[in-house]
């Protein structure tokens, strides 16, 4: 039975950066980056609620995704240690492309691990096999970095969970333009992540982007700014092919809101519905600061623009901080604090719904097999690099489904739908497309609904069906474990849970 009851909550920030002088493999691209240069910190915040007979902990982390080896050793590492139904944890990532890789695994069917190079790496000659940068002596292992991200998601999760008080809470809605879509379409009917939108062929966007934050306020017993909860459909990528560890434009968030009310004020960076989106504008285009190893990148009839800065760099980081931190300033600003409220309706529920497996055909399974072999007898004699990887990734992955899709026909996925107070807050496991956000959004019941992707899990993007239909990476059947017939599934049984609720 659901009441109205005193709100309890707590917060806890847990820093996991690497120790100084300590090098970590960054995450997030096909070529290596090793660093041990730090731009900002990157962390694990936990938010914890509990509200009657219920409750739900959420931990945001400055990574690029969760597997779900993650989820299964934080659960078990904490059974036993902390009074809290352990399927009431969510663990999300803000997808920064600027943090450690680690041991990070999914499971579906058999499979242990997501690796659309899979096939490439098995049939390469052992004289043209990639070779990395740096040895694993001169960095930390992923088997050590996934230590690190377990023990730093339980400490936050426990400290959060055990300072729980009584306290107040604001929900709030604010704007700012951040995330913008990425993917162009062109006139023969192709899309392309990144495409280039100074040709004649260029025709749309593929879809449109969301700058509404959705936002909650808390405040300590004693009505004092505790902490903010911030709902962003963009990734943290704005440095995401440099080479440094930083939180990306949510260690700015922090900065700035730190600075104008104490250094105890808690940020929950939480990425919503955004596998479409990135924070650059693909039409007043603005080249890096300095060269990118990316050849989705270089434009070759670049045309100055007066825009934003380089949304590849601190330069454009910092911008994006403060637009984001400025608003959610002037929104508590204009609050009629008096309105804040101490007790709340909280309901969590955990469940699992089963997606189609997307497949691919015999005809692409034969010409990637095609692809491979002419490039492996083009290049012999050769190291394969990681434009090598790039361009090669769709086939392998291609050979990898054809594969499973054997064996496997659906799997089964973690999602939370959780009521509290006037709010409603569903999660995903993906890299989910704008639209699908929108038709949660525009057909939830609840007055404000807050939506979480790549939480609880990492399998990979999903996309729209006009998305399938241009192609291209995060369109690539490779790309993600289903395609738009799970995405509707996704949305019709977040939208019945939800609206149940209300």
């Amino acid at each position: 039975r659901i009441i109205m009851a005193q709100v309890k909550i707590g917060w806890a920030e847990v820093d996991m950066t690497p120790k100084k002088g300590t090098k970590i493999s960054l995450a997030g691209q096909f070529f290596e980056r090793i660093t041990d240069e730090v731009e900002s910190p990157i962390t694990v915040t936990a938010f914890a609620l509990e509200s009657g007979n219920d409750q739900m902990v959420i931990a945001a982390c400055d990574i690029v995704a969760i597997g779900t080896n993650v989820m299964d050793e934080v659960r078990n590492k904490l059974k036993g240690k902390i009074d809290l139904p352990l399927e009431k944890i969510m663990i999300s990532a803000i997808h920064s492309h600027t943090s450690m890789v680690y041991d990070r695994k999914t499971y579906i069917g058999k499979e242990a691990g997501r690796n659309t190079l899979a096939y490439l790496q098995k049939v390469l000659p052992k004289d043209m096999e990639y070779q990395k940068l740096v040895s694993n002596e001169e960095c930390l292992s992923k088997e050590e970095c996934l230590n690190i991200l377990v023990n730093a998601i339980c400490k936050a999760v426990t400290e959060a969970w055990n300072g729980r008080k009584n306290a107040y809470y604001q929900n709030a809605f604010g704007r700012a333009v951040v995330g913008m879509n990425r993917r162009v379409c062109y006139d023969d009917g192709s899309a392309k992540m990144w495409g280039d939108t100074n040709l004649a062929n260029f025709e749309t966007l593929e879809a449109g982007n969301d700058s509404g934050i959705e936002l909650i306020y808390t405040f300590d017993e004693d009505k004092n700014l505790s902490g903010v909860i911030a709902n962003i459909a963009c990734p943290a990528q704005v440095v995401e092919h440099r080479s440094f560890i930083s939180s990306d434009y949510w260690g700015k968030v922090k900065e700035n809101l730190r600075a104008k009310y104490g250094k105890h004020i808690q940020v929950l960076g939480l990425c919503s519905a955004a596998g479409d989106q990135c924070p650059r504008d693909m039409i007043r285009w603005v080249n890096p600061e300095t060269p990118i190893d990316d050849p989705n990148i270089k434009r070759n009839n670049y045309i100055e623009r007066r825009a934003d800065p380089s949304m590849f760099d601190v330069s454009g980081l910092k911008v994006v901080g403060r637009r984001i931190s400025n608003e959610i300033i002037s929104v508590f600003e204009e609050l009629d604090l008096s309105q804040m409220k101490s007790e709340g309706l909280l309901e969590h529920e955990t469940f699992t719904i089963k997606l189609p497996l997307r497949r691919v055909t015999i005809a692409d399974y034969n010409n990637a097999i095609e692809q491979i072999d002419k490039f492996i007898e083009k290049n012999r004699g050769r190291r394969v690099t990681f434009e090598d990887n790039a361009a090669m990734h769709v086939h392998s992955g291609t050979i990898t489904r054809y594969e499973l899709q054997q064996t496997v026909n659906t799997f089964d996925e973690e999602i939370h739908v959780v009521r509290f107070g006037d709010i409603a807050i569903a999660t995903n496991p993906f890299e989910l497309f704008l639209d699908y956000g929108n038709k949660i959004r525009a057909r939830s019941k609840a007055k404000q609904t807050f939506l979480i992707q790549l939480c609880c899990g990492a399998d990979g993007y999903l996309p729209t069906k006009k998305a399938e239909e241009g192609s291209h990476y995060s369109a690539y059947v490779s790309s993600g474990y289903t395609g738009h017939e799970g995405g509707d599934i996704l949305v019709r049984e977040t939208l019945e849970r939800i609206n149940k609720k209300f």
